[in-house]
C-alpha cells in the first residue's frame, strides 16, 4: 500500500485541533466502513446525537473531552452501528464512481486531473443513439471532451484506454486505496486499510 498521512488531534504547534475537524469514521454492525466511497463520517455532532440515540457503539476515540452541563465524555473518532445496514453489491452509478474506477485519468490522453478538471464523455454520443450507463461513460478532461464533442470514436481517433464497464465494489475500493481521503486520523487506520504496516 502506498504510504498513507493520517491526522492526529493537535496540530503542529502542540495545539488541539477544531472540533470541525473532528469527523467520526462510521462502521456498519459487522465492523466495516458503511461506505467507502464516499467514506462513510459523520459530524462530531450527528456522532454525539447517535451516541445519546444509543443506536452506536463507540469503538475509538479522539483526544478531546466535550462537556454538556450535566457531563463530560471523550469525542468519538470511530462508531460502529448496533443494527447490521446492508450493503449493495453493485456500485452506485455516479460521477464520482465513474472518475474512481478511471482513476481520475483521462480516457483519451492519459493524464491524471483533479475532479473538478475532468467530466464525463459518452463515447458513443447521445445523439448517435449512445446510452448513460457504465458501459459508454468514460471520465474525460474537458480540453479531449470538448475535442471529441458529438463524434464517434473512429471519426476523431480518439479511443478510450480502457473498455468502459461497470467495476464491482472490490475494485473500487481497491483503487480508492490509492486515493485516500483529505481527512484519515490515525484511529481509523486499521478499518479502512487493514494491509497497513503497522509502526514499531
Amino acid at each position: 500500500m502506498s504510504s498513507v498521512t493520517m491526522n492526529t488531534d493537535e496540530n503542529m504547534n502542540g495545539l488541539l485541533a477544531p472540533l470541525e475537524r473532528c469527523p467520526a469514521l462510521i462502521l456498519n454492525a459487522d465492523y466495516r466502513p458503511l461506505s467507502y466511497f464516499p467514506l462513510s463520517i459523520w459530524p462530531w455532532q450527528e456522532a454525539v446525537k447517535a451516541i445519546f440515540r444509543d443506536t452506536v457503539t463507540v469503538v475509538s476515540e479522539y483526544n478531546r473531552t466535550i462537556h454538556s452541563p450535566s457531563s463530560e465524555f471523550k469525542l468519538p473518532s470511530v462508531i460502529a452501528l448496533k443494527e447490521y445496514v446492508p450493503t449493495t453489491h453493485s456500485p452506485a452509478f455516479t460521477r464520482y464512481n465513474v472518475f474512481l474506477r478511471d482513476a481520475w485519468h483521462c480516457q483519451y490522453c492519459g493524464d491524471i486531473y483533479k475532479t473538478p478538471h475532468l467530466t464525463f464523455d459518452h463515447v458513443i454520443p447521445r445523439s448517435r443513439g449512445g446510452r448513460t450507463s457504465w458501459d459508454n461513460i468514460v471520465a474525460a478532461c474537458k480540453p479531449c471532451n470538448t475535442r471529441k464533442g458529438s463524434k464517434m470514436p473512429h471519426e476523431c481517433h480518439m479511443h478510450p484506454i480502457a473498455e468502459p464497464r461497470e467495476p464491482s465494489i472490490f475494485e473500487l475500493q481497491e483503487t480508492g486505496r490509492r486515493f485516500p481521503p483529505n481527512f484519515l486520523h490515525e484511529s481509523w487506520v486499521d478499518f479502512l486499510y487493514w494491509d497497513a504496516e503497522l509502526e514499531a
